[in-house]
């Protein structure tokens, strides 16, 4: 898939989220920011790691998954939020997660382009593919214990 169609369809897979899709389209199209508000709990739930665990959590994922889903990280690095089946934040247990599930809301960067502040480090392709619940855990201790040997 090309570039361009790879972003359309994660354009569509993700407005299909909002309450109304094509107003969700057309502000994210006016947005300077290229950000937009979107609902948990519909088409995903999302798991929001600190900085200091996010990333080595995603890049242990990247280990364990052939491809991970959406993968959303902040400014500065100081939160990671990794797309995972909706419901999911309902049974979440773990300490230091922040679970944003149905009634959250989530900023959103329009796929495919740069934001001052939210931004894609793993992008959605459009396929609705999302990152495993249990990959993630398994991720998780592995980047909080560290490399063996440490």
């Amino acid at each position: 898939m090309n570039g361009d169609a790879g972003a359309k369809a994660a354009v569509e897979w993700l407005a299909a989220a909002a309450p109304d899709p094509v107003v969700c389209r057309q502000e994210w199209e006016s947005n300077p920011l290229a950000v937009t508000l979107l609902p948990a709990g519909r088409r995903w739930d999302v798991l929001i790691l600190t900085g200091t665990l996010g990333c080595p959590t995603l890049t242990a994922l990247r280990r364990f998954a052939e491809q991970p889903g959406p993968v959303l990280g902040d400014f500065g690095q100081s939160r990671t939020g990794f797309f995972v089946p909706p419901g999911t934040a309902d049974r979440w247990i773990g300490t230091g997660v922040r679970a944003a599930g149905r009634g959250s809301w989530i900023v959103v960067p329009y796929p495919g382009r740069r934001t001052g502040g939210v931004r894609w480090l793993v992008p959605p392709d459009g396929s609705g593919r999302l990152t495993d619940p249990a990959a993630l855990e398994l991720a998780m201790h592995e980047a909080a214990v560290g490399p063996v040997g440490r």
